[in-house]
């Protein structure tokens, strides 16, 4: 039991609000008073009240106060001069709460760049004190003639506590010192009754690295999530905003973007709910210019970012390094010895701890290098000294260094182990696609165009973030002219994006008009600014892409929003005709139905068939192709015949193509009308057509369709494939 000491009630007061809301609007302290106490004499030994002037925003009424710094230094000045060490276990400061401290001195002496005595580190609540004191019944009641009444739970403010101790309130004419006199009232009357002060709180100042495992229990009214982060910010940094409350051990988590870097956010895990709810009061306050978002989080929230499941990562990370370095664009042929000489050699030279063993290269699922490498060093000061080499040369290649947490290393290498664990656990004895055959799922065909005509344009080096309203931005006026559901990105075989996008334009010019027009022009996302590549292309073009014709067949490329579960064969360009010829029929078939509604395109009809009768009603439906292009004898590819049926006049020759007899590879999986209310064509239109068209149009269809035309000219739907609404 410490029976002597000094004890020194702390008040503060900001330029903002008070009471529990202190601290929260970060403004500046502008007051301080002090008032030390000897326990063992239980009597006042000094005062001391300062006004601060505020260096943010200075204040006209506080010209005559002096900087905080220059005001901790008179007041530990001040405290020698009573012949106390302040820097003794046993000099304690005493607050009314926990802001003054934890929300508002460390916080301003933190953004100022500014080193509080380490006795600003520990300190006691008066009002935790006071329960402990009374509520718990640490003191023994004085005998009185009635029993006291029963002390308040949770005392909201001084006036409760002296009250319940009959203390007269300060009453004197300094009104700023009224609220620190109180306080040292309340703390001589605990010291009378009996009461030691022994079980300090602390201000942690150093961020503590520590691994988090999956299968750890994490309460989750102790997280907050971090959002509008600097990129570069790192565990130290995130834990520096926090300043005043107490981080758990390894409890900050940055978050990484689906390509593996920082997007701005972070988990941040507390020692309790009373430091979380506190840290949530700091929501918008600033890292310099960007102000932060504080929200509440969960545990699994903190467990999916940080918890790790590798034993690689545990042996790393368990290595007792104070500093971690995230290294990228390293060549893929990179050795330790290499990263080693780049921290060793030139000015300033660092060592890595443990050396070969203090490297960790990050490897994609199939063992391939992705550039990406962590390195240990032991001490705090080696940090400086090896971002130094921010963007040094390893060969030809510049290299980036940040510093990096624990959590970002899990996540990295968790992410890894994933794509190896869903490879692994698909069944070595399934059946394998046949040989040249593509996976229908790997290119869905409500999206594939094809054809000669450079009616389409093609993206590149779109930011890996971006998503169709991005484009839709950038195109601007071009905007309009896409077809519906025109706006392809393309993902590569993980399923990530490409940073390449095709549109379908609604004509050759548009495509020519937006390639010239957006070539090289830059899209903002964020803050970023990219120049975006525009070139004019075909369907056959995309086709081509899409089935590994111009690109690796290690990594075909997918249109959204098709999945691919696991690397296909290269796909040959036989496929890539198949699939445009079913494409080209299926929307024959649609538009020869499309048309019959549209009464603006039915001059491009035969000179024989005359418009529909004005007492049928009409109504415009969307089409993506017009019906002359689809009809159009000029259009057809060279692999293209005409096919002409033997009992039909040389006259009458209709638009269809043939194709072989062998079975689809490629068919579409919806069969269902399109057109449900309309399963017969108009009579009007009927008694148009010459006699045989749809007995020669049944025998140009391949078998799987039949004819289109009741009785002579039987009617049935044909299978098409769906619509989806917007682009």
């Amino acid at each position: 039991m410490i029976t002597g000491g000094w004890v020194c009630a702390l008040h503060v007061r900001t330029a903002g609000l008070g009471g529990a809301a202190l601290g929260s609007d970060e403004e500046e302290a502008v007051y301080l008073a002090y008032v030390v106490i000897d326990v063992l004499t239980n009597q006042v030994i000094g005062e001391r009240e300062y006004a601060v002037r505020p260096t943010r925003r200075p204040s006209e009424e506080l010209q005559t106060g002096q900087p905080l710094e220059v005001v901790v230094q008179q007041f530990d000045e001040f405290v020698r001069s009573l012949q106390v060490d302040p820097h003794s276990p046993l000099f304690r400061l005493v607050t009314d709460g926990q802001p003054p401290l934890r929300q508002c001195l460390h916080p301003e002496a933190c953004s100022k760049d500014l080193s509080l005595p380490t006795y600003y580190a520990r300190f006691h609540d008066l009002r935790k004190e006071y329960v402990r004191a009374y509520t718990l019944r640490a003191v023994t009641p004085r005998a009185t003639s009635a029993p006291p009444p029963p002390p308040p739970d949770h005392p909201t403010c001084l006036q409760d506590m002296l009250n319940y101790l009959g203390i007269t309130p300060y009453a004197g004419e300094n009104f700023y010192a009224a609220e620190v006199k109180d306080m040292a009232s309340i703390i001589q009357r605990i010291i009378a009754d009996g009461f030691r002060l022994e079980l300090p709180e602390t201000i942690d100042l150093v961020l503590e690295t520590g691994i988090c495992s999956k299968d750890d229990e994490i309460d989750g009214n102790c997280i907050v999530r971090a959002r509008g982060l600097p990129w570069q910010s790192s565990d130290q940094d995130i834990a520096k905003f926090f300043r005043g409350l107490n981080v758990a051990k390894g409890g900050v988590a940055l978050c990484l973007s689906p390509q593996g870097r920082r997007n701005g956010e972070a988990l941040v895990r507390f020692i309790s709910q009373e430091h979380r709810d506190m840290a949530l009061k700091r929501h918008k306050h600033h890292i310099g210019p960007r102000y932060i978002e504080v929200y509440r989080a969960t545990g699994d929230d903190f467990l999916q970012v940080a918890g790790g499941a590798t034993c690689e990562a545990a042996a790393f990370l368990s290595r007792g390094a104070q500093v971690i370095v995230r290294m990228r664009g390293l060549p893929y042929d990179a050795t330790p010895q290499q990263v080693l000489e780049f921290f060793s050699t030139g000015d300033d030279p660092v060592n890595v701890l443990d050396g070969a063993d203090g490297v960790l290269f990050v490897r994609r699922a199939d063992g391939r290098a992705t550039g990406d490498a962590f390195v240990l060093f032991a001490k705090e000061d080696d940090s400086p000294k090896a971002l130094s080499r921010h963007r040094k040369l390893i060969g030809s290649r510049y290299i980036e260094l940040f510093r990096s947490t624990t959590a970002e290393v899990q996540q990295v290498l968790n992410r890894s182990l994933e794509t190896r664990t869903s490879q692994a656990s698909t069944p070595s004895t399934a059946s394998a696609p046949a040989e040249s055959l593509l996976p229908v799922a790997l290119v869905p065909q409500h999206v594939i165009t094809s054809g000669t005509a450079k009616d389409c344009v093609r993206l590149r080096g779109l930011p890996y973030e971006a998503q169709v309203e991005h484009i839709l931005t950038f195109l601007d006026e071009f905007a309009q002219n896409i077809v519906m559901q025109g706006v392809h990105m393309v993902y590569n075989s993980q399923g990530h994006p490409s940073g390449e996008a095709f549109i379908q334009m609604n004509s050759e010019t548009s495509a020519f008009l937006c390639a010239q027009q957006k070539h090289h022009r830059y899209m903002t996302f964020g803050k970023k600014q990219r120049y975006i590549e525009v070139f004019q292309c075909s369907g056959d073009d995309m086709n081509l892409v899409l089935t590994g014709g111009v690109t690796p067949a290690t990594s075909p490329k997918v249109l959204s929003p098709g999945t691919l579960l696991s690397p296909p064969p290269p796909a040959p360009r036989l496929l890539a005709q198949h699939i445009a010829h079913q494409n080209l029929l299926a929307r024959q078939h649609e538009n020869l139905l499309l048309s019959l509604r549209q009464p603006l395109l039915l001059p491009s009809l035969p000179h024989y068939v005359r418009a529909p009768s004005p007492a049928y009603p009409v109504q415009m439906l969307p089409t993506k192709r017009s019906y002359d292009r689809a009809f159009a004898q000029t259009e057809a590819p060279p692999a293209k015949r005409p096919f002409v049926p033997q009992q039909m006049s040389p006259a009458l020759s209709l638009p269809v193509f043939s194709y072989g007899t062998s079975a689809p590879i490629f068919s579409y999986a919806n069969n269902s009308p399109m057109l449900s209310t309309y399963s017969t064509l108009p009579p009007s239109l009927s008694a148009t057509l010459p006699a045989g068209y749809g007995t020669a149009l049944s025998a140009a269809l391949p078998a799987s369709i039949t004819s289109p035309f009741p009785g002579s000219l039987a009617m049935s739907m044909f299978p098409t494939y769906p619509y989806y609404p917007g682009v």
